[in-house]
């Protein structure tokens, strides 16, 4: 029956060739043990099932010294290559140098979560790694599995619901803070009344244009109701509109430094919200990827950086 070249790779054992190579090199079993740190009898035998295999005896005795064959001076420069090649193979995922690394890396976030994270990541990036290019995506696209697909590597900030098989590390957890232009009437003390509060006009910021969250929540609880005048799709929207408005808005703590950098003022809600629990999330083939740990490890430090900022 004819054996197809799958089935004789079946029976291909890599340390024969890892043995080949020491004998190739030393010259000699007792030299190719101490190289191997295997006995003797055990050389002596890996040699006896190389010789049946390649159907060359590989060395033969020259008084007391052992000789290579011609077949094995020729084959010898090409399984030096091969057992580089192989451990190449198995050990670069492990010692990959990430300033040689080139690569593509997607991140799914928010695009305040990009303004205020993305900067530190892209120039941690330049220093660790500067053949990495990053892409952020918006929030936008995570209606589509993208993790599971392969079109984004990682995504940051509030996970929702998840497909089993992917993996969510909180990084931290996040408050609301609110937002308006500087001099807005009702900062004038340094603290806001919750009356003064609802009371004022407000923007709600909704990639789905939704006028109501978890502020509304928490007063309705209460029995308060504020008046939300305009929606905008997304907190770095919202801090624009903000800009030039009477209106108030809310955001994350942790991007406050961009509101601020826009010239905006911040305070706190004066009412309790539920926390903002930011997290990371990945597709496990990219577990022992070392690009993407490094991405992993990259971003988890600067978010907690950021997040103790805020």
């Amino acid at each position: 029956m004819h054996r197809t070249q799958s089935s004789d790779l079946r029976g291909l054992d890599l340390n024969l060739l890892v043995a080949l190579d020491a004998l190739l090199t030393e010259h000699s079993v007792t030299g190719a043990a101490e190289r191997l740190q295997l006995s003797e009898p055990a050389v002596s035998r890996a040699l006896g099932r190389i010789r049946r295999s390649i159907g060359d005896p590989i060395l033969v005795r020259a008084g007391r010294v052992m000789v290579p064959t011609p077949h094995a001076l020729a084959i010898t420069p090409e399984v030096r290559d091969l057992v580089e090649r192989v451990q190449q193979l198995f050990s670069s995922a492990r010692t990959a140098d990430l300033r040689t690394v080139t690569r593509d890396l997607t991140v799914l976030a928010h695009y305040a979560m990009a303004a205020v994270f993305g900067p530190a990541l892209v120039e941690r990036a330049a220093a660790e790694a500067p053949g990495i290019t990053l892409r952020f995506l918006n929030e936008g696209h995570t209606d589509t599995p993208m993790l599971r697909d392969g079109q984004a590597d990682l995504e940051m900030g509030i996970i929702g619901d998840r497909a089993p098989e992917i993996h969510v590390a909180p990084v931290f957890d996040d408050r609301m803070i609110g937002a308006a232009r500087t001099g807005h009437p009702l900062l004038r003390d340094k603290k806001i009344h919750l009356e003064d509060y609802v009371a004022a006009r407000h923007l709600a910021a909704s990639r789905r244009g939704r006028l109501t969250g978890p502020i509304d929540e928490a007063l309705a609880r209460r029995g308060l109701r504020r008046e939300v005048t305009a929606s905008v799709a997304g907190i770095t929207g919202s801090l624009f509109f903000l800009r030039n408005s009477d209106l108030l808005g809310n955001i994350p703590a942790c991007a406050r430094p961009l509101a601020h950098q826009l010239g905006l003022a911040t305070f706190d809600l004066p009412i309790e919200t539920p926390p903002l629990p930011y997290a990371m999330a990945w597709h496990p083939r990219n577990d022992a990827d070392p690009a993407h740990s490094w991405l992993r490890d990259a971003l988890r430090d600067i978010m907690l950086t950021g997040a103790q900022a805020g």
